[in-house]
């Protein structure tokens, strides 16, 4: 199970090896300076999860925000293909 440490900034030098191996035992290690946290080291595998996860987070969030405009009476929703063939005919209009 993954726990969190915490060492002191001079583990990153003095037992990088340590640490890499807690990293890929899905070990979070807070680093501390003079006593007081700095930083937070995760394993690659760990920070590609969290980027899918604030990935998909921000999609939810865009989804939602779509929602409300589409409830909106005053927003006129159209086809893409509709779309798509009126910025063809558009283009063609202007000789592009």
């Amino acid at each position: 199970m993954p726990k969190t440490q915490i060492r002191p900034s001079r583990d990153l030098r003095n037992n990088y090896a340590d640490i890499v191996k807690s990293l890929k035992q899905h070990d979070h290690i807070i680093i501390t300076n003079n006593g007081v946290g700095e930083s937070v080291l995760i394993g690659i595998d760990d920070y590609v999860q969290y980027e899918e996860y604030l990935h998909r987070r921000f999609i939810y969030e865009e989804l939602q925000k779509s929602k409300v405009k589409v409830s909106d009476s005053d927003i006129e929703l159209r086809d893409a293909v509709d779309v798509f063939v009126g910025l063809e005919q558009r283009l063609e209009a202007n000789g592009l």
